[in-house]
């Protein structure tokens, strides 16, 4: 029989970068292997305002979910690729507006799961959960958060970075697809991933593939717009991610224009 702790250790990787843990440093986290900073340096010696584009996307997560559970009045909320803990999680900006809101985070990386499980905790009001499961089984995602959420009442699905680390071979527009069409009439997806049209970033992104335990896959704009295909877009539709509804009176810190985000209902 597999001694979980041993299985669990197999999965950390620690000898190779992990996608999560890499953008836990870029955000200036200390939960990474030093196999991750080293694999975070060379992205940022390539690519210098890739730290910036992790912040600007993590900003974005924020202005999107105060949007869906403000003025949309979502109360439900699939978190999917969590990544590591930081300041803002989901279901913090959720419950500040709606306490009752429910809130399930899915991810693969023991590491995440361990932390959220032990930082992310709810108002008595709402309730939070964490399901160990990657995007590539969007089924078991289904069948998990059905534990926690009313998939009969709208949901908010979040995707921010992670389509980019389904290869086209893998069809995400369809992994995408199978998780909305499980999902009832107003319900949400908010959506940001990396675009090809920067060449620093190609080769930065190349550099990382090279060496990482998962890869991750540039698109084109008009790509990643259309994994938004047959939903409605809200405005102001699919754009450089500084640009979707900015925080009045914030500035984004200047950026090169390499992420496009958008926020979409199902109707």
């Amino acid at each position: 029989m597999t001694d979980p702790r041993e299985e669990a250790g197999a999965r950390l990787q620690t000898d190779r970068p992990h996608s999560a843990r890499v953008w836990n440093y870029l955000l200036g986290g200390k939960d990474n292997y030093p196999v991750d900073s080293e694999a975070g340096d060379v992205i940022l010696t390539t690519f210098p305002e890739f730290a910036a584009v992790a912040r600007l996307q993590r900003r974005f997560l924020a202005r999107a979910v105060r949007f869906l559970a403000g003025e949309v009045g979502i109360r439900q909320f699939l978190d999917i690729g969590t990544g590591l803990p930081t300041a803002d999680n989901t279901h913090e900006l959720a419950q500040r507006i709606a306490p009752e809101s429910r809130i399930v985070y899915v991810d693969n990386d023991p590491l995440v799961l361990t932390h959220a499980r032990a930082l992310l905790t709810s108002t008595p009001e709402g309730a939070c959960a964490y399901v160990d499961a990657d995007v590539r089984h969007p089924e078991r995602i289904l069948a998990e958060a059905a534990r926690t959420l009313d998939l009969s009442r709208p949901v908010a699905l979040t995707a921010l970075g992670i389509m980019g680390q389904i290869s086209d071979a893998e069809r995400p527009a369809e992994l995408l697809d199978t998780l909305m069409a499980a999902l009832p009439r107003g319900s949400c997806l908010a959506l940001s991933d990396g675009t090809d049209n920067n060449e620093a970033l190609n080769r930065a992104v190349q550099v990382y593939n090279g060496q990482s335990a998962n890869t991750y896959h540039l698109r084109s704009p008009q790509e990643i717009a259309a994994f938004l295909t047959g939903l409605d877009l809200v405005d102001p539709g699919v754009v450089a991610t500084a640009s979707w509804r900015p925080d009045a009176g914030r500035p984004e810190e200047p950026t090169a224009d390499v992420s496009v985000c958008g926020v979409a209902v199902k109707n």
